[in-house]
């Protein structure tokens, strides 16, 4: 799992679309086995590539079976219909998700972790081994995040998928990512492993934040905790 983050406006969304052929590239290119994704069928990409953009919305009254079932799209053509094969897909999508319970009723009914989940098994019926998501936990509860990044990295380290994700929760992203990349004005400013990327000066360089960077001295996970939050317990210690 490769996990994006960076101050806003710092490109992660617009490397994601790059990378998901959403946009061009101004220069350079963007190669998917080798091939330049822009010059590549859609119909192609899709059957290899699986893409969950930010804020996504059902249509209303659209049931979470048939949301699910949209990611066999690019399995469908001319001379294939639904078949028992794309049944059995949406099924074992469903059921990864933990969402197979909500299959007949309407996504727009259901809680926002619920219908996050929703979409990644929409994503999972692709059955592509890549997998991009644009800042999948925004607007969650904490308990709900943890649940969805449990979730990503079951994908990404018992299935084999990889995944690209694009997160501002911090101590997140260096507890789940296998890869961590920061971004800062439109550019990698920091790449590799959360005990090499996840420092102090970096996170000065790319948030402009003063922080302590520590590791949980049970679980062993790195995290980040604001100097500011330290200044008002040691002001409120005086005080008291």
């Amino acid at each position: 799992m490769t996990i994006l983050v960076g101050a806003n406006g710092s490109g992660k969304s617009t490397l994601l679309k790059n990378l998901a052929r959403i946009l061009t590239p101004g220069s350079g290119v963007a190669l998917l086995d080798g091939k330049d994704i822009h010059k590549t069928p859609t119909r192609e990409i899709a059957r290899k590539l699986g893409l969950l953009p930010q804020g996504p919305i059902a249509p209303e009254g659209l049931t979470v079976r048939e949301l699910v079932a949209q990611g066999r799209f690019p399995h469908q053509g001319l001379m294939r219909q639904w078949t028992r094969e794309d049944a059995k897909a949406v099924d074992k999508a469903m059921s990864r998700a933990l969402v197979t319970e909500f299959a007949d009723r309407p996504v727009d009914s259901l809680s926002g972790g619920q219908r996050q989940r929703c979409w990644i098994a929409m994503v999972l019926a692709q059955e592509t081994d890549i997998l991009l998501l644009d800042e999948p936990t925004t607007f969650l509860d904490l308990k709900v995040q943890v649940d969805l990044m449990e979730l990503l990295a079951e994908l990404a380290h018992e299935d084999g998928r990889t995944l690209v994700v694009v997160l501002h929760e911090l101590s997140l992203a260096a507890a789940y990512a296998d890869h961590l990349v920061m971004m800062k004005d439109g550019r990698i400013a920091h790449a590799g492993t959360p005990d090499e990327i996840f420092t102090a000066p970096h996170l000065k360089e790319v948030f402009d934040l003063d922080a302590h960077i520590m590791r949980d001295t049970e679980s062993g996970q790195l995290l980040c905790v604001p100097y500011g939050a330290q200044l008002w317990r040691k002001r409120a210690t005086r005080a008291a």
